[in-house]
């Protein structure tokens, strides 16, 4: 199955479109103002520990102290790996003391960013570990005798006195010995580098940017099955092309540019689908539709039949629909990215066999997912748990904001409800003040709502408390909003 990607660069943003059988299958952005820090590599200052939590804020430069857990200290690490009883994170760090870190989890919300002392560079085929004398090789390369062989040949490749360690990537399976001798040369002179830069700058400094998006892509995303790499502007495109034959060659002659009169992102309704993708409801092509709630502390899926009345009977209509909505759901959560805790109630089914088919679905249409996830069996009460790692903002928090007329409530408060609101606020204030008139400042929804229906208990209140009540449309306000001034 070939696939295509989609690269839309502009002056502010750069968008990135995985497109396979003419279905959008992922969808990355990158705005020049807030590139992500995910990779960057920070010598930091420690501005305070706190033993109660095993933690630490450390100012690398950003807008927010990031955090870092006894947990992701290199140190510790290695007393757990010999299952000692770790060192209390006080006895290891200090305020004031500069430290090499790198961000793990970029900012999200209102938690800053994520850091660790393990330090890893990723290349086209590798990934260098300066502190971890260790090859590891990648979990989705299959057979232990392709395993052992990839690292094998490694060990030949990094000199005896080499101090750091790898970890072989997908990329590697089928490289040349010249090709990964390649790759190990640029991660060791970026390692160089970024050793340079922290012995002459002060705390805090980046010592090393990761890759832009596009790079990313060509690092990251390209595999054998994809066709190719149209990208809408000249400029970008030749200097992808340039930086591929330096660094990633057999991806090269894959990438072209897009000259067309339509915008790339159009040719595959790419737009429509960013709108889709935003959206509470996802409908399916049976009838069903899916609910997604995104949260603080978790996403929520739920599966509804909807019009779908095509099988034989009941409990095959439910298996049939959870069939689909579990390849639905793993598309959904590579294009939106959603990450961290994921709650799935399928349509309940009683068979058991049903239930084992659709787990098996999800796990088949979730396995070309790059990102780390774990899928629990059904619970009890029905539910499918998952997790999927969570490194950068979703797709919803990168382009919305909560709104400011809900405050993300996802509700507001019926025009009925604000104007009985009002009427309480007249007479609380008239047993505290003597003023000679209340206006009410309101929206036009609430003032015609006193106007027709709640005209009589408006005048009821004005002869109960003995003053006139007047009222006036404020042409800015929202439902939920109004102003008694006493005049």
């Amino acid at each position: 199955m070939t696939e295509d990607i989609l690269i839309n660069v502009t002056p502010f943003e750069t968008r990135v479109a995985l497109v396979s059988q003419g279905t959008v299958q992922e969808l990355q952005l990158e705005r020049s103002i807030q590139r992500g820090q995910v990779g960057n590599i920070y010598l930091g200052k420690v501005v305070r520990v706190l033993p109660g939590m095993q933690s630490a804020f450390i100012e690398i430069g950003l807008d927010r102290a990031a955090f870092m857990h006894i947990a992701d200290l290199r140190e510790n690490r290695g007393e757990r790996a010999a299952a000692t009883t770790p060192t209390p994170i006080e006895k290891l760090l200090f305020e004031g003391q500069s430290l090499m870190v790198q961000v793990i989890k970029d900012p999200l919300g209102t938690k800053g960013a994520r850091l660790s002392t393990q330090i890893s560079i990723a290349g086209r085929m590798l990934v260098y570990l300066p502190h971890d004398p260790h090859i590891g090789i990648s979990q989705k390369i299959g057979s232990e005798s392709e395993r052992q062989a990839l690292r094998e040949r490694l060990q030949a490749l990094v000199p005896a006195e080499e101090k750091g360690g790898y970890i072989v990537r997908t990329q590697a399976e089928g490289a040349s010995d010249e090709e990964m001798l390649s790759d190990l040369e640029y991660l060791k002179k970026l390692w160089h580098n970024v050793q340079a830069a922290a012995r002459t700058l002060p705390a805090p400094s980046m010592l090393h940017q990761d890759l832009t998006l596009a790079q990313r892509v060509l690092r990251d995303m390209v595999n054998p099955s994809t066709a190719q790499i149209l990208v809408d502007s000249r400029t970008t495109c030749t200097a992808l092309a340039q930086w591929a034959q330096t660094y990633t060659p057999s991806v090269a002659s894959r990438i072209k540019h897009y000259a067309g009169e339509r915008p790339l992102f159009d040719t595959a309704n790419i737009e429509d689908e960013i709108v889709r993708a935003l959206s509470r409801r996802v409908d399916l092509k049976s009838g069903g539709y899916l609910i997604i709630d995104q949260t603080e502390a978790l996403t929520t899926v739920d599966v509804n039949t909807g019009g779908f009345v095509g099988g034989r009977n009941f409990d095959d209509t439910i298996f049939k629909t959870n069939l689909e909505a579990a390849q639905a759901i793993a598309r959904q959560l590579r294009l939106r990215n959603l990450g961290g805790i994921i709650i799935l109630d399928f349509i309940d089914m009683e068979d058991l066999g049903h239930r084992d088919a659709v787990l098996a679905e999800l796990r088949k249409a979730l396995a070309p997912d790059r990102t780390r996830m774990t899928v629990n069996g059904f619970t009890q009460l029905g539910l499918v748990e998952m997790t999927r790692k969570r490194t950068r903002d979703s797709l919803a928090h990168q382009l919305c904001e909560p709104c400011p007329t809900c405050q993300a409530r996802g509700n507001v408060r019926t025009n009925r409800s604000v104007c009985y609101e009002i009427l309480r606020e007249i007479l609380r204030e008239a047993r505290q003040f003597n003023p000679k008139e209340f206006r009410i400042l309101a929206s036009q929804n609430v003032v015609d709502l006193f106007l027709e229906e709640e005209s009589q208990h408006l005048a009821m209140l004005g002869d109960f408390v003995g003053k006139p009540i007047s009222l006036e449309v404020a042409s800015g306000y929202t439902q939920e909003q109004y102003d008694i001034v006493l005049t």
